[in-house]
């Protein structure tokens, strides 16, 4: 089992694929976020792609998990294409937030403004 926490990504997100072969807006926000963690060359956490976190009505979904830690699910998160890069940016500065607190709790005033109000569950670990 792994340990490290990790940042769950749901790519069914987004409905059906395009016609046109293009990826869902789940699996877009998880390869963008994939590429600003390599970018950062941090090792200390997991990006990974589910394929439904089951809150399809409020795409795109990710959670914070990590072990003795609250876990956090958010939906309804910017994933247009132009909006792409900065939701990104946006989850993991607030992921780094998550790993560093020791039981996961990120107090609403810390939290970037994007992952405010977009909160579905806060779970006890």
């Amino acid at each position: 089992m792994n340990h490290q926490p990790t940042l769950f990504v749901c790519t069914a997100c987004g409905g059906k694929p395009p016609i046109d072969g293009g990826q869902r807006q789940g699996e877009r926000l998880l390869a963008q976020l994939q590429t600003a963690h390599q970018d950062a060359a941090s090792a200390d956490f997991v990006i990974q792609g589910v394929k439904c976190m089951g809150v399809c009505d409020r795409p795109c979904a990710i959670a914070f998990v990590a072990a003795g830690k609250f876990s956090y699910l958010f939906g309804d998160l910017p994933s247009g294409i132009a909006d792409l890069s900065t939701t990104a940016a946006t989850v993991l500065e607030c992921f780094g937030q998550y790993c560093q607190h020791s039981d996961g709790l990120i107090p609403y005033r810390e939290r970037p403004e994007l992952l405010r109000d977009t909160i579905i569950a806060k779970i006890p670990s």
